[in-house]
């Protein structure tokens, strides 16, 4: 069983390295069509890749030769934390849409105060009482011994 467990871990494929992605052209260049890419994004919402590549024709983007191209850009922007890629999900279809990253957003949501309860707060004595099927009763009492 544990050499199936090793033969199953040691076969798997790496996952791919984001920060690695070459985006084929040279620096100066991928810096100004991410440029022009974030602008679209920021401007029209979040957007899918062939809506994206629909706005990036329609502005002409100077050294963006194609939509896998478009595509291996919007990869390297991802990996950089440059922009997101979120998924929604509506029935059996599945929608991902790309959209600017902000760190702001981010950080609202690791600032929010989480609730404080009483039982975050009092050590826990057992499990009695905390299991959510068991909450709302309450505790049985031993009856008094009659003197």
């Amino acid at each position: 069983m544990a050499w199936e467990v090793l033969r199953r871990h040691f076969s798997r494929k790496r996952a791919v390295d984001v920060r690695r992605i070459n985006p084929k052209v040279p620096k100066e260049e991928v810096v100004a069509i991410s440029g022009r890419l974030l602008q679209i994004l920021a401007d029209h919402g979040p957007l899918t890749v062939g809506n994206t590549w629909n706005h990036a024709k329609d502005a002409a983007i100077e050294g963006l030769n194609s939509k896998t191209h478009m595509k291996i850009l919007l990869k390297w922007m991802w990996g950089r934390q440059i922009i997101k890629l979120s998924c929604t999900q509506t029935g059996n279809t599945k929608k991902f849409l790309y959209s600017p990253f902000t760190a702001d957003g981010s950080e609202a949501a690791a600032e929010e105060p989480s609730p404080t309860t009483t039982e975050q707060q009092q050590p826990r004595k057992g499990w009695k009482g905390k299991h959510p099927k068991y909450k709302g009763q309450a505790k049985k009492q031993k009856p008094a011994a009659a003197a």
